[in-house]
């Protein structure tokens, strides 16, 4: 009889512990940012419509509220990890003419904004405005190259005080090329134009990724008679810049890339119609966009597949899109997610599910946290939404499951580091459970600026005896002394770690 109850006790500890980590793994509930009148509408074409640091979480979008005003540039964020939200804050609107494909970035308490604002037929340019203070106040709105109206289609990167931009531009006639502009002050002041792709047919949509000082842009380009992926490098924060490198080779267009890096290993997400409909590829490079690997599909059903948003982290890719796999004309949203560098992915998952259409997703990542938003018809008006998965970012590797003797914190090595350093730490087992019965203990590893302001999350989640590590990738910050703290159950312990780049 005893053994009988044992094994049901057993059965059950499990079931309720499986149950617990399934419930971790899930989106929550969609939540609506915007209720006006008026079409508002997330970026597309690689933008980053929504970036998070910390509990922090800023969006920005295109809003056509106003019916005797053009489209403006709105902003809100949310200081609780997407909880609650701001009220709406106009950024930027013209008298005439609209603006659209807001980018946003963010690095410590530093939020930069850039959109392209079209004053009218053929005079588009790029705007840029700043916060100091994560959002709460707003300097000046400017405009980068005013005197060369033909910018659009711009991405946006950050990494500490260097900003990088990329946009096509018709300066040069009717098919655009790229070009890239970058600020080493934190926007203050931004260095002249330089045109990146030089050839006879278009080059379109370029999307941008840095890393330290190294400055990743892919994008699609006409010159070999159909749209073909290419990618070009700079491993010196944009000063000079490698030759172009084609990605893909195929009868058939390959369209929207997006890319993003950790250390030395770049992804590239796109859109390809090789096999009859669109469908979404992924390739990677291990050794900062030298070489690249063979082409991955990521989604196989015969309907279309566009318009990918990817956040990295560590080993961890995210992965979202527009699908129309739904049918009845209704685009929804697809998420999958791979662990271990884009090596394999998981299952694709529906995060929306209404009776209209849902594009342009964007997603970010703090921390455990996955951030999403896009552009939704559902109330007969687009309006943006939110949802989020709190411990949808795991980026723990466990390295042993032995039992510790007691709690530690390693110095994290290497240290100082540029731009990525590993922390490690050890868990013993739980006071009056054993290795079979243990549920974990609630577990945080957080890292502060030198003023002790909260920069990021790590972790935040029950973790069982063993010891952990886990990848800290610093690119988005500036060079100087970070603390780093484990607080688990009543283990308290805090170390100093150096960035210089």
């Amino acid at each position: 009889m005893n053994k009988i109850v044992y094994a049901i006790a057993v059965i059950f500890i499990i079931y309720s512990t499986l149950i617990i980590e399934n419930c971790f793994a899930q989106w929550e509930s969609d939540i609506r940012l915007t209720n006006a009148f008026g079409k508002s509408i997330t970026s597309y074409n690689n933008a980053k419509s929504v970036a998070a640091n910390g509990n922090i979480v800023h969006v920005v979008w295109s809003d056509k509220r106003n019916p005797n005003l053009p489209s403006a540039i709105f902003y809100k964020r949310s200081t609780d990890a997407g909880i609650t939200w701001s009220a709406d804050t106009l950024m930027y609107t013209l008298n005439y003419g609209f603006c659209e494909f807001p980018n946003i970035a963010v690095s410590g308490t530093f939020v930069h904004i850039i959109w392209v604002a079209r004053f009218s037929l053929g005079n588009y340019h790029i705007a840029y405005r700043r916060s100091t203070d994560a959002g709460i106040t707003w300097g000046p709105s400017i405009l980068l190259g005013s005197n060369v109206p033909t910018r659009d289609y711009p991405s946006f990167a950050v990494s500490g005080t260097y900003l990088h931009v990329v946009w096509q531009d018709f300066s040069q006639g009717s098919d655009p090329e790229i070009y890239y502009k970058r600020s080493t002050d934190g926007g203050t002041t931004w260095e002249a134009d330089t045109r990146i792709t030089f050839n006879t047919n278009s080059s379109n949509f370029p999307c941008i990724a840095v890393s330290g000082s190294n400055v990743h842009v892919v994008w699609q380009d006409q010159r070999d008679g159909n749209w073909e992926i290419y990618y070009k490098g700079s491993t010196d924060g944009g000063i000079n810049w490698g030759s172009d490198t084609r990605l893909t080779n195929n009868a058939d267009a390959s369209e929207f890339p997006t890319i993003a890096v950790f250390g030395s290993i770049a992804h590239v997400i796109w859109s390809d119609n090789r096999d009859g409909n669109w469908k979404l590829f992924h390739k990677s490079s291990l050794d900062y966009g030298i070489t690249w690997g063979t082409d991955t599909r990521l989604t196989n059903l015969n309907t279309d597949s566009w318009r990918s948003s990817i956040a990295i982290s560590g080993s961890n890719l995210h992965l979202v899109w527009t699908d129309f796999r739904d049918g009845n004309f209704n685009w929804e949203i697809y998420y999958k997610s791979s662990t271990n560098s884009g090596i394999n992915w998981g299952a694709d998952t529906r995060l929306s599910n209404d009776p209209d259409s849902s594009i342009y997703p964007s997603i970010a990542i703090s921390g455990s946290n996955l951030h999403l938003i896009w552009s939704d018809n559902r109330d007969n008006d687009w309006e943006i939404y939110y949802k989020r998965n709190p411990t949808g970012n795991i980026g723990i590797n466990v390295i042993s499951t032995e039992i510790p003797v007691r709690f530690s914190l390693s110095q994290n090595y290497p240290n100082p580091f540029n731009p990525t350093t590993k922390i490690k730490f050890q868990i013993p087992l739980s006071r009056g459970m054993d290795a079979t019965s243990e549920r974990g203990v609630l577990t945080q590893l957080i890292i502060y600026d030198i003023l002790g302001r909260e920069v990021t999350t790590l972790v935040n989640e029950q973790l069982q005896h063993g010891t952990y590590e886990v990848d800290f990738d610093g690119s988005n910050l500036p060079s100087g002394v970070y603390f780093y703290e484990l607080i688990s159950g009543l283990f308290k312990e805090v170390r100093k770690m150096t960035l210089i780049r």
